[in-house]
């Protein structure tokens, strides 16, 4: 009777058709988790989940007011999530490509 936010979760194109999960995978049920305050098990789902929050809430503070050191700030952000997120990509498809 009573819609859930898991209802509302939008499938992986990437897992669909090929079966192997996207360096995106995790996000939505990450927030989920975070928004329920489980914030070890949003971690452990998707370890880029606090510095991408970081990075959107500096990009959104920026965006109202200018500071100097929002772009080198934001710089590195995204070097770390990309980081984070290829780093967690290889360790979740280690076990699957037997590496």
């Amino acid at each position: 009777m009573f819609l859930k936010v898991e209802d509302f979760m939008l499938p992986c194109l990437n897992k669909k058709l090929f079966g192997i999960e996207c360096l995106g995978c995790g996000f939505q049920r990450s927030l989920i988790l975070l928004f329920q305050g489980n914030f070890k098990g949003a971690f452990l789902m998707y370890p880029a989940i606090f510095t991408l929050l970081l990075l959107l809430f500096i990009f959104l503070i920026q965006l109202k007011y200018k500071f100097k050191s929002s772009k080198k700030m934001m710089t590195v952000l995204v070097v770390m999530n990309v980081l984070i997120m290829v780093i967690s990509y290889f360790l979740k498809m280690k076990p699957i490509l037997n590496l």
